[in-house]
């Protein structure tokens, strides 16, 4: 899986398919970091959520793991035209989620943005184990992703819409996945509970805030 070759076009694709959806989505809940000392975002894309999260918090250290090497240039670009002073907290990681080394420390912040949907069950199983190791007790995940809407009218052109992007995306990035899958029993499974939602595109495009609470147990106790 690569977006190499999506990546110079994302932008555009994005905003001419859903317009201003998917980058509301990436950052309403955005004040939900904002006191966060160590972050993990896998699959930023081209940095957008990156520099709202920059602007917002000053102490964030951040590791940002993403295997195209044009996003994570995308990203540099961007914090060097908008956030330059702040290029030095973050760690570019070129790497799938599946072979990135886990690191000494936990974060207390997990993004996966549009990223958990590119996986099939049996590889997203083992990407959520992986990243709830990665967390505290305590971490917050923030996840943005599409969805099925609750309408029938809504989710019947939802999945006409989700079945051509998984199309695309196999097509053009080499993504294993054919259909969305809704990783909430996993987060579950690791002691996440999901505190907060948000919807957009007629309910399409979701947004959520999953805290772990330290009694629950979690990957790290």
């Amino acid at each position: 899986m690569s977006f190499d070759r999506v990546a110079p076009h994302y932008r555009w694709l994005e905003t001419i398919t859903f317009g201003t959806a998917l980058q509301r989505a990436r950052t309403f809940f955005v004040g939900e970091a904002t006191t966060a000392k160590r972050v993990l975002i896998v699959g930023e894309g081209n940095g957008r959520f990156l520099l709202e999260l920059m602007r917002d918090s000053e102490a964030a250290r951040i590791d940002c793991v993403d295997s195209s090497a044009v996003m994570l240039d995308l990203v540099r670009q961007q914090l060097a035209r908008h956030l330059p002073d702040a290029i030095g907290r973050v760690r570019f990681i070129r790497s799938t989620i599946q072979d990135w080394p886990l690191p000494d420390y936990r974060y207390d912040l997990i993004v996966t943005h549009f990223v958990l949907d590119c996986f099939p069950p049996q590889p997203l199983e083992a990407v959520v184990a992986k990243l709830a190791q990665a967390a505290t007790p305590s971490a917050t995940w923030l996840l943005a992703d599409f969805d099925y809407p609750a309408t029938s009218i809504c989710r019947l052109h939802a999945r006409l819409w989700i079945a051509a992007m998984y199309l695309f995306f196999r097509t053009f990035a080499g993504i294993e996945a054919r259909s969305l899958i809704d990783p909430s029993v996993l987060l579950q499974s690791h002691g996440f509970v999901c505190r907060r939602r948000k919807e957009f595109y007629r309910g399409m495009v979701k947004t959520e805030v999953w805290t772990r609470c330290p009694e629950s147990g979690g990957d790290n106790q």
